[in-house]
């Protein structure tokens, strides 16, 4: 009987442990074509005061890398437990001005995060944004220098320079930590993700919103791939600065 009682005990224990247990959503982004300008900073003959500061250009790479590599993925419809903790928040993200662009030019954060914005040249800068989920201007400061600013809403946050018009960035707030940046290869992954059905979202600057419904089995990874841009949509620019997340 003793073993019999053991058996049982164990069994429970695996049924406890197992129960609820989060999974991952991983897969592949997919991009026929290029879709995103080659960004150069402007000539500095336009720029009316301050010293001379180089150049800053994108990276040769292959362009359909570029273009995968600026796929957000993230979990838009509500997730149970998915409200950020101080356990989720991180140190705030760090976007550069450096050589007169934003350096990285697109970071995604999860509502309630912060970013903040050091002055790396030897001009002045003017970080602002327009943007309804977080409007904001951080007036002009010089080299080492910095500004921090909260994002408490999800949305999309267009930043800009008043002192430089071709410096332009992106900031993507996703209403929960469950998000993903996809690598140059297109592949991405969202880990611990707790069981249920969600929507999940693709975001290309120039692509857009691609959505799909997804379903997370407790303890079985799930597998969403998507094809950037969709074969019936337009792949203009789409403003979504006035918009909120699920809109």
């Amino acid at each position: 009987m003793g073993s019999s009682v053991f058996v049982r005990a164990i069994t429970a224990l695996l049924i406890v442990c197992t129960c609820g247990r989060s999974a991952d959503i991983g897969g592949t982004i997919t991009v026929k074509k290029r879709l995103t300008r080659p960004s150069v900073t402007s000539s500095v003959s336009l720029y009316e005061r301050g010293p001379a500061v180089e150049l800053g250009r994108d990276k040769d790479t292959d362009p359909l890398a570029a273009e995968r590599a600026r796929v957000i993925i993230y979990i838009e419809s509500a997730v149970t437990g998915g409200s950020p903790t101080s356990s989720t928040l991180k140190a705030p993200v760090t976007v550069q001005q450096l050589n007169r662009r934003f350096d990285p030019d697109m970071v995604a954060i999860p509502a309630g995060s912060s970013v903040t914005f050091p002055n790396m040249d030897p001009i002045f800068h003017n970080v602002f944004s327009l943007s309804i989920p977080k409007a904001f201007d951080l007036g002009n400061y010089p080299k080492g220098e910095t500004r921090t600013v909260l994002f408490p809403r999800a949305g999309i946050v267009y930043v800009s320079c008043r002192l430089h018009t071709n410096m332009a960035g992106v900031i993507v707030v996703t209403p929960n930590q469950w998000f993903a940046r996809a690598d140059s290869d297109g592949q991405f992954r969202i880990h611990d993700v707790p069981p249920g059905t969600y929507t999940l979202v693709a975001w290309h600057k120039s692509a857009g919103v691609i959505r799909k419904e997804v379903q997370v089995v407790e303890g079985r990874d799930t597998t969403v791939n998507y094809f950037v841009p969709l074969e019936d949509k337009p792949t203009e620019a789409t403003d979504m600065s006035h918009m909120k997340m699920g809109e």
